[in-house]
């Protein structure tokens, strides 16, 4: 029908809706407008006694349905649900049916308190064989290493090993090892598939691997490799005492990496950056905590390639900083500033260290040189107590390219006599100035001076200082041989997400008779755990599809969690995922993370928000947590330290399970035989949850084959077989019978389409869903694992009946209706009570037809009373609008509680169903929201993978190259300095090493087949507020005002709502957005204000009276000679470049 204009100011024009005037011309809310803060939007009754007056005389007409007209209709659609599902559903059915059988099983109690305190030992037990083995290897490496001789003229012929990274590079036939014939010394061996390792591997051997920029055939490595090929031996006797050991590898202070078994390297597309020394569980074991100051020197001397140095040496000492770690990085020339919107030290995450990275970017230089300020700021920082801090090494870590001044002023006020912060420096650059007083500083508060001249010292010289922190450790000895287990990492080798326990091993040497005892950390010893052996210690099933285990550490980090799901890894960073961004936070579960950070037990129940499984719907819920500390006694010599703490989070209906006793072999055999495909026509499809019934079952992604080879096992074996986990069979078994009975009792003898059903279903915890009739599986795509449903997760969590629409996106096409194929799922849980013990076992449900529900939604939102036609309003009629005859000015249509569109009495919004109500209808989902039908939740995935970004050529990036200016190329002395030499010299290497220039960090230490990166997505659900009477309001819109009804029905997740159709589309800006986006995460510069509770490390070596300070690193620094520079780069201009030596910078007391 025809509708005029509407015009502001004046009334419903002609017998279209002349009942009632036209309102709202005012202001309308604008698309960030939020809900009224205080009183109700305006009701449907203030308007009321206005309508006759503004009725037009004489005319007819019929009126926006009464709110009782819209409470019948929203009964009738209530009584209508509930009719089909107690038809069809078959929930009381069940019950009898299990009460019928209740000789078949046992119900079992889940004892919180009891079941963790059990598989906190069992954790205990493991984490403890482990540190055993560790142990063995540290006192041999230590015994190994000081009875082996020191050999000056050691050659690689003599040294017969394994290369882990050999047949990579005998592939390569530009490999500089192919070049040199060096291959006579590596062995080649024979390696055997091992799923523990996901891998292939060799026992009788251990593997080497050594950085890309060392040179293997240096005097210090191949001793090296000389004396720890005793370690070969020990590998294999801890693997014969415990066969369960995953890698055992020593990682060398040299670079050096044993590990065991010998597998082959798994070589990178790229070039390969993989420095074991760089490792997050290395830098871990190889020093105490660290509060960290960097100071970069930005004066006006440090521009080109120097300051760009400098900053990618920013950037590479972040990468060896842990989250037991805190920094903050300044500039310095006149003044000393913060890089970053850091103003104090702050946790070295993963977060805060990218803050950092991006900041040091923008360092430009300019002014002159000012060391006290520098150092004054470095100092001010590390003196603040009033901040959460490592409280143990302390350091200011100073970048520049010289300096005279040598600010020992600075240093009697703040740091001597006890010179309790170490001061490292950094020449950065190659140039002219003398080095002297920076290597005094150094020497003089028990640091180490390091130069910088080129782009392949940075990463050598950024980490050599961890070989000075661990000089404590080192003389502390027995003390300091403390185990630490490390936050969850991607093992570089395949393994998946690992825990590493390490220890280090020290230099016990001495340098001659009398003399004092070697203080260098030989390297650190580790033993990886995987994180699904822990998790096979945990219950699987008995706690039911919402109950789990979880494990945190002593920073709040998840090491088990349901939600601990990286969709990509970086080899670079550990997985840090807190435990209050693993769930919805809330003040309830920050006092259970410190009460578990403090090594506390606890118990407590709570109401909280958790995400379905496909995250797009939030439920409040009432869950019960249970903790205990997870203590070892070789952990620490304090036995009640606590480095880890265990959780379990049980929902009160998950307090007891159902334990099937199938005892009567013939009972068996009848209920297997409906899992027969053979029964399916007859009984319905069955899906069976891919879980490890027996050790020999084949696994599959198709539930069909899956079936087939399950199928085929139990020709063979029986369920009581030990290779079987019989607790999951005769659970799987029992409800196949129970679910067939159902079909028996219920679905057989029932007509589908009477009701406009595609299926019927059920779906237990013990394995089966059940989908009747056998066609309705082809449409079928729920996952066959109950546990993961989200339907059936959801369904126990609510009470009543669970619609579930169609998932669409908006970037993907309309459902398409062909074949009545789409339907709407509506489920429910099975609660059984047996005697004083209730649970739910079962969740059942319906398929409904979308395109037959939608045609009955009208008619039950209409005026009909029985089978009568429908009579449409009209002109010379009194009566109210109804859903069904006047769906061209009445839009009707139900929302689930995310929502998400489930029906819609306009036919051309059929196939929108499932798609979040605002992209529909924008103007009306914003109304609901501000008037509290609908509550907003905001949280960010920080394990998201994202499409990596295209590479930028920033100046600053860590492989570029710096460009002179005209002025540079004019000025003479530009030519003879050592910049030009640097720029040459990368210009080239750039020609021959093209892959270094272009090779980004995370690929090039990542797998070859790595697309994606990790990033931050910001998620939003919705889910019903405060509201749940029948509710009229008026859109205020201008000349867009809408009337809108809504109305929660009873024992559903639906909520109704009749609205006006919109006429204009003024108000279509306030669109609220659901759909995952990307984000940079939470503003770090408030969230470091009010740092998340944590704990360090229980002890610290930072300090021991017998330190020799003396090796500081003291070093010449010699001008460069014009005429060798121009010797060389004419060298290398005429094509005859010199092959450019690996780095192997030791320092000379490794000489062993």
């Amino acid at each position: 029908m025809a509708v005029p204009a509407r015009t502001c100011g004046a009334s419903r024009p002609g017998p279209a809706r002349t009942a009632r005037p036209w309102p709202g011309c005012g202001p309308h809310p604008g698309p960030g407008t939020r809900r009224p803060t205080s009183g109700p939007p305006r009701p449907l009754w203030l308007l009321l006694p206005l309508l006759p007056l503004l009725a037009a005389p004489g005319a007819s007409a019929y009126s926006f349905p009464q709110q009782h007209t819209m409470q019948h209709w929203a009964r009738r659609l209530e009584q209508e649900v509930d009719g089909v599902m107690r038809i069809f559903g078959g929930v009381q059915q069940l019950r009898e049916i299990y009460k019928d059988n209740r000789n078949l099983f046992e119900v079992q109690e889940n004892e919180p308190q009891k079941l963790v305190e059990k598989v906190a030992g069992d954790i205990e037990s493991l984490l403890d064989r482990k540190v055993q083995a560790l142990k063995r290897l540290a006192d041999a490496a230590e015994n190994f290493q000081k009875a082996h001789r020191w050999q000056d003229n050691i050659k690689e012929e003599d040294i017969v090993y394994y290369d882990a990274k050999a047949d990579a590079e005998l592939d390569d036939p530009e490999s500089e090892d192919v070049e040199r014939g060096s291959k006579a010394s590596t062995l080649r061996l024979d390696f055997i598939e091992d799923p523990n390792f996901k891998n292939k591997v060799n026992y009788s051997y251990a593997a080497v691997q050594i950085p890309t920029d060392i040179y293997k055939g240096s005097t210090v490595i191949l001793n090296e490799l000389n004396w720890t090929e005793a370690l070969e031996n020990v590998f294999m006797e801890n693997r014969r005492q415990d066969p369960t050991l995953l890698w055992q590898v020593f990682g060398s202070a040299t670079g050096v990496t044993r590990y065991y078994p010998a597998t082959p390297w798994r070589a990178p597309k790229k070039i390969d950056l993989y420095d074991v020394r760089r490792r997050p569980w290395y830098i871990q074991g190889a020093s105490s905590p660290k509060d960290m100051v960097i100071i970069v020197d930005v004066s006006g001397s440090v521009s080109g390639l120097t300051l760009k140095l400098m900053k990618t040496s920013v950037c590479e000492m972040l990468d060896t900083l842990s989250d037991d770690d805190y920094v903050n990085v300044a500039s310095f020339n006149e003044k000393a500033q913060p890089v970053s919107c850091f103003t104090h030290l702050v946790q070295a995450n993963v977060r805060n260290k990218k803050v950092f990275k991006e900041a040091v970017q923008g360092m430009v230089a300019k002014g002159t040189t000012g060391y006290k300020a520098g150092f004054e700021y470095a100092f001010d920082q590390l003196q603040n107590s009033n901040i959460t801090r490592a409280n143990c090494n302390k350091m200011i870590m100073m970048f520049t390219d010289g300096g005279e001044d040598r600010v020992q002023d600075v240093f009697e006020k703040y740091n001597w006599p006890n010179r309790t912060v170490r001061v490292f420096t950094f020449s950065v650059g190659q140039h002219n100035y003398d080095v002297t007083p920076l290597q005094w500083m150094a020497c003089a508060n028990k640091g180490y001076y390091f130069e910088i001249p080129s782009i392949g010292a940075i990463r050598i010289n950024t980490q050599e200082y961890l070989d000075v922190l661990g000089r404590p450790m080192v003389l502390a000895g027995k003390e300091a041989k403390q185990v630490q287990w490390t936050n969850v990492y991607e093992d570089a080798l395949g393994l998946g997400l690992v825990v590493t326990g390490t220890l280090p091993v020290f230099n016990l040497t001495q340098d001659g008779p009398g003399e004092k005892k070697n203080q260098l950390i030989l390297g650190v010893m580790g033993i990886d755990v995987a994180l699904n052996d822990i998790k096979r210690l945990t219950p699987n099933y008995t706690l039911g599809a919402n109950g789990y285990v979880f494990a945190i550490d002593l920073n709040g980090y998840v090491l088990l969690h349901p939600n601990l799901k990286p969709q990509t890894t970086n080899f670079r960073e550990p997985v840090t995922l807190d435990f209050l961004d693993a769930e919805l936070e809330d003040e309830n579960k920050e006092e259970i993370r410190r009460s578990m950070i403090d090594g506390n037990k606890g118990h407590k129940q709570i109401r909280t928000l958790v995400k379905s499984l496909d995250e797009r719907y939030i439920d409040e819920v009432t869950r019960n947590y249970t903790w205990v500390p997870i203590r070892s006694t070789n952990y620490s010599r304090d036995p009640s330290f606590s480095p880890l703490s265990l959780g379990l989070v049980l929902p009160p209906y998950s307090t007891f399970y159902l334990q099937a006793n199938l005892s009567d072999q013939i009972l068996q055999v009848k209920y297997f035989e409906f899992l027969l495909p053979s029964s399916f026509e007859s009984e319905g499809h069955v899906f069976i949850a891919p879980r490890e019934y027996c050790k020999d079952l084949n696994a599959s992604d198709n539930n069909t084959e899956f079936l087939k080879n399950f199928i085929e096992l139990m020709e063979k074996v029986t369920p009581d077989s030990k290779q079987c986990n019989n607790f999951l069979l005769h659970n799987l078994i029992l409800d196949t019978g129970i679910t067939q009975q159902l079909v028996e009792r219920v679905w057989r003898d029932q007509d589908l389409n009477t009701y406009s059903l595609l299926a019927v279903f059920a779906a237990t915890d013990g394995g089966i869903t059940r989908v009747f009739p056998n066609k309705a599986a082809e449409d079928w795509t729920e996952n066959p694992e109950p546990f993961n449903a989200s339907f059936y997760r959801r369904s126990l969590d609510n009470h009543g009946y669970v619609f579930k629409p169609p998932h669409q996106d908006a970037l993907l096409r309309p459902l398409e209706l062909e074949n009545d194929t789409v339907g709407i799922l509506v489920s429910t849980a099975v609660e059984l009570s047996l005697g004083r013990r209730t649970l739910r076992p079962a969740v059942v449900g319906v398929k409904l037809d979308l395109e037959a529900w939608a045609e009955k939604f009208k008619v039950l939102a209409s005026n009909r009373t029985h089978q009568d036609q429908p009579q449409k309003c009209g002109p010379n009629s009194h009566c109210e609008m109804d859903c069904e005859v006047n769906n061209e000015d009445l839009l009707c249509v139900l929302i689930d509680d995310g929502g998400f569109l489930v029906l819609s009495n306009q036919n051309h919004q059929w196939d929108q169903v499932g798609r979040f109500f605002s992209e529909v209808d924008a103007n009306l989902m914003l109304a609901l929201y501000n008037n509290s039908f609908y509550t907003r939740k905001e949280s960010y995935d920080y394990q998201a993978a994202c499409a990596p970004q295209p590479p930028g050529n920033l100046g600053a990036a860590p492989r570029g190259v710096f460009v002179p200016t005209v002025a540079d190329f004019l000025n003479l002395a530009w030519w003879t300095s050592a910049a030009a030499w640097s720029l040459f010299q990368q210009l080239l290497y750039g020609l021959i090493y093209h892959s270094w220039f272009q090779a980004d960090p995370a690929e090039a230490e990542g797998s070859p087949e790595t697309r994606e990166s990790s990033c931050v997505m910001k998620q939003t659900q919705y889910y019903f507020g405060s509201v749940n009477a029948s509710y009229n309001a008026i859109i205020d819109c201008g000349n867009c005002s809408r009337l809108f009804h809504a109305q929660r029905l009873t024992n559903t997740n639906l909520l109704f709502v009749v609205a006006e159709k919109p006429l204009c589309s003024q108000c279509e800006a306030g669109r609220l957005l659901q759909k995952e986006t990307h984000s940079d995460g939470p503003e770090q510069c408030e969230l470091v204000q009010r740092p998340r509770y944590r704990r360090g490390p229980h002890i610290c070596f930072d300090y021991n009276a017998t330190e020799d300070t003396s090796d500081c690193g003291r070093g010449a620094s010699f001008p460069p000679s014009l005429g060798v520079l121009v010797s060389l780069q004419l060298l290398l201009l005429l094509g005859l470049p010199p092959r450019p030596q690996p780095q192997v910078l030791v320092h000379a007391s490794r000489r062993l």
